[in-house]
């Protein structure tokens, strides 16, 4: 929210500085988020006239000028190369040691092309107040010289900027920003009453509201024989310090409503009208034409107003560009209008139309203020087009917008922590305009004024079906009670100054605090530590996608599809992290990156739940090794990294079951599943799906692997024991096995470890071989065993014991028969 000095001066008597003001609305609340003061930037630059020009004498396109400035700046030489640069040319001049803010620079005393120039004169662009020019600035012959340009040009009025909270829809009206200031001593609020004006006719124009939901209380009038034009020149200028383009007068003193009064209002050109009756309604699918020039269509949950013809404005959005006013309009009709929040709200967001009148509207506006703000437009249309009124028409009424709150003087101690005198809470409160309705010893009730609707806003409590009716309007009233109790606290608090309000530690729970992160966010941490130290890289993506890739990468719900998405490619919630990640890996490819590892440890999410994923993909060539050899990565690379992840975050790998039920995006035949018991996966990893990997362009087929952190269950904890180191040498034997071709390989080394659980201490894959000697459809797969003696040297025919228990079980488990 934007503001003049001179305008807040118009609501607010006050000697204070802007300095002073600015410390007054950080203190209640009003956070000032700039200061435009052109008087400080723009002070330095003079009005001045050229007295004579002549040829530089080493340069075709510049001209030496000789400068009057006013005092101390009578005769000065000034090197300019404008086109338009000629004696009595009454322009803007910048003496030596100036700051140019449209040209970043401070102008320093010294020669152009050997001739000396102690100055410059400029254009609206140098200044930063105008678009690009050809020439330096023209002004009246009149313009009084050596007075500083701000003066002339009346700029030497600050522009104060306010962050607003979303519950402070009073506060988007400079009135009311002037209404805080006063109560907290930065003044005397000016009263306004305006004066009711008598109609001379009936309205040409009348309402009829059939949608009261969205409009309760409509006002309207007919102005007839006005004169529009351009305003003058004190109301172009506030509106655009506040960012507003002038339009016209009938325009323009709409926006002045706007910002003065927090008020809203939309004239229509009466001749345009199609009918004598304007229509509130829901839309029907209409197009509209809107003043912004973009057409619109409406739906059945959206305000309109229409005449016979059609639809002619989105109601408390935007006008309609046929029945707006020009400079050839003669009749207006004047529309007020209370408009529900949430209807302007959802119409704004559903047509992407973002304008003044919608952020007064869908934050709130002063619900009693329609008659007075009809009436104070009327006379400023009056006194600046002409005209006669007339009649003031009227659809709907008044909501009942009043209400009572409590205030209980302990209690602003007890949830403020400050002391406050009763009458120093009465004097605030009557300041802000509550009004006292009863006063004692221990409380104060005040009726809420009408342009406060975050005081004791209307509740609707979600309470459980099993209360009874009578006991659930008893605890609304009780909890808007209190929700109004809390609201006046926080009013006496912020005027009194939050900066008066002691700092108090909060209390201590627990004499040992909980920790600050739960198991999960800590194996997330861990996970992502885990996976750097393997020398991936570690990428933070958004949890949005395309829903082509989400859909290629599993489930891709309608219901995970984002209807406002601030891309069309960022559309979709991800199902996994890898959604994220490939399309990171095809871009660094693209660049030139061969060798790639990436992770991200992140959200995923399915139609019932969101899940922590750490994903991985790595492409390309491992790292070099000693003998100067780089191997192309393969499934057993990612594979280790999972094993050297899970080990680390605490899971007892040794127990892991390996299946080949996989994800549709890997690859059938070159992926595994990792589990804890048939149901508890923790892990995937393998290729790419082909299909993929022709889609997304790779030359070669990424590997990629999934750790399901939430799944994690961590290894008991338990007493460390002295490792035992066994003195005698341990024993390997290798075993190769043919077995059908689709015979899991973790199966076989499950089997070959159930042989003898005490002496075998490690059994390992080391060779598959398919082809030549080896039958159709079968597979040698050879395994080494470690055998560790513990208290005596094995003899050969124990050993031989153990190795038949493994050929037999490798043989019953999986069918395998020793090579």
């Amino acid at each position: 929210m934007k503001f003049t000095l001179s305008w807040l001066r118009d609501h607010l008597e006050t000697t204070k500085s802007v300095d002073e003001i600015c410390v007054a609305l950080n203190s209640i609340g009003l956070e000032v988020e700039s200061v435009e003061d052109p008087e400080k930037t723009l002070g330095a630059f003079r009005i001045a006239r050229i007295l004579t020009v002549a040829q530089h004498p080493n340069a075709d396109r510049l001209q030496v000028c000789q400068v009057n400035a006013g005092e101390g700046f009578e005769n000065v030489q000034v090197v300019c190369g404008a086109p338009n640069a000629r004696a009595g040319l009454v322009t803007i001049f910048a003496p030596v040691g100036t700051y140019v803010p449209g040209s970043d620079i401070t102008l320093k005393a010294g020669k152009i092309r050997g001739e000396q120039s102690n100055g410059m004169m400029c254009s609206t662009e140098e200044l930063g107040l105008g678009e690009k020019q050809d020439g330096i600035m023209e002004l009246p012959e009149e313009a009084p010289v050596g007075t500083a340009y701000v003066d002339f040009a009346k700029l030497n009025d600050p522009v104060i900027e306010i962050a607003i909270t979303p519950n402070r829809g009073d506060a988007l009206s400079i009135r009311n920003i002037a209404r805080d200031l006063a109560a907290a001593g930065m003044g005397t609020l000016k009263p306004w009453n305006p004066e009711v004006i008598e109609g001379t006719s009936p309205s040409e124009i009348t309402w009829d509201n059939q949608f009261t939901e969205a409009c309760p209380w409509v006002l309207g009038r007919t102005i007839t024989n006005v004169k529009n034009g351009p305003s003058p020149e004190w109301l172009q200028a506030r509106l655009r310090a506040v960012g507003v383009r002038p339009i016209s007068l009938l325009v323009d003193i709409t926006n002045f409503f706007t910002f003065g009064l927090g008020r809203p209002l939309h004239v229509f050109d009466v001749d345009k009208v199609t009918g004598k009756t304007l229509t509130i309604c829901p839309g029907q699918g209409e197009k509209l034409i809107a003043l912004d020039g973009k057409e619109y269509q409406v739906t059945d949950k959206d305000c309109v107003i229409a005449d016979q013809s059609g639809v002619q404005s989105l109601a408390g959005l935007i006008g309609g560009e046929h029945t707006g006013v020009t400079e050839e309009t003669t009749t207006v009709f004047i529309e007020c209008a209370l408009f529900n929040p949430v209807t302007i709200a959802l119409s704004g967001r559903r047509h992407f139309i973002a304008t003044d009148a919608r952020q007064r509207f869908e934050r709130g506006v002063d619900q009693a203020l329609l008659p007075d703000a009809m009436e104070a437009a009327t006379q400023m249309i009056l006194d600046l087009c002409g005209g006669k009124p007339s009649e003031v028409v009227v659809a709907g009424e008044e909501p009942k917008w009043q209400r009572d709150a409590t205030l209980r003087y302990n209690s602003l101690e007890n949830f403020g922590g400050l002391v406050v005198a009763p009458e120093r809470v009465t004097e605030i409160l009557t300041s802000l305009g509550f009004e006292v309705k009863d006063l004692n010893s221990q409380a104060v009730t005040v009726s809420v004024p009408s342009w406060r609707n975050d005081i004791v806003m209307p509740m609707n409590m979600a309470q459980h079906s099993s209360i009874d009716a009578g006991k659930a309007d008893q605890l609304t009233i009780i909890a808007q009670a209190m929700e109004g109790e809390i609201d006046l606290i926080e009013e006496v608090l912020r005027i009194e100054g939050l900066d008066c309000v002691p700092a108090v530690s909060l209390p201590v729970i627990k004499a040992v605090p909980e920790a600050a992160l739960t198991s999960s966010q800590e194996n997330s941490i861990l996970c992502a530590r885990l996976l750097a130290a393997r020398g991936l890289v570690e990428t933070v993506g958004f949890s949005f996608v395309d829903h082509e890739i989400a859909a290629r990468l599993g489930d891709a719900p309608e219901n995970l599809r984002l209807l406002n998405p601030i891309s069309s490619d960022m559309d979709q919630l991800r199902p996994t992290p890898l959604a994220s990640l490939l399309p990171t890996l095809q871009r660094n490819i693209v660049r030139g990156w061969g060798n790639i590892a990436f992770f991200e440890v992140g959200p995923a999410f399915t139609q019932d739940a969101e899940k922590t994923v750490a994903a991985g993909v790595r492409y390309g060539y491992m790292p070099r090794n000693i003998q100067g050899k780089a191997q192309e990565v393969t499934l057993w690379d990612v594979k280790a990294d999972v094993y050297f992840a899970l080990d680390g975050l605490g899971v007892a790998v040794d127990s892991l079951q390996i299946t080949k039920e996989t994800p549709i995006y890997y690859h059938p035949g070159r992926s595994g599943r990792l589990s804890l018991g048939p149901k508890n996966t923790l892990a995937y990893f393998g290729e790419l799906h082909p299909s993929l990997v022709k889609e997304f362009g790779f030359d070669q087929a990424p590997m990629i692997f999934e750790i399901m952190v939430d799944n994690l269950i961590a290894k008991k904890a338990q007493k460390k024991k002295i490792p035992y180191l066994s003195s005698f040498q341990p024993l390997k034997r290798d075993f190769a096995f043919v077995v059908k071709s689709d015979v899991e390989v973790g199966k076989i080394l499950n089997a070959a470890k159930q042989a003898d659980r005490q002496l075998l201490t490690n059994v390992e894959l080391f060779d598959v071989y398919v082809g030549e000697k080896i039958a159709e459809d079968h597979k040698s797969v050879a395994i080494q065993v470690t055998l560790q003696p513990q208290d005596r040297s094995l003899k050969d025919e124990e050993i031989e014991v153990i190795s038949q228990k493994i050929i037999k079980e490798v043989g019953r488990l999986t069918g395998g028969t020793l090579r």
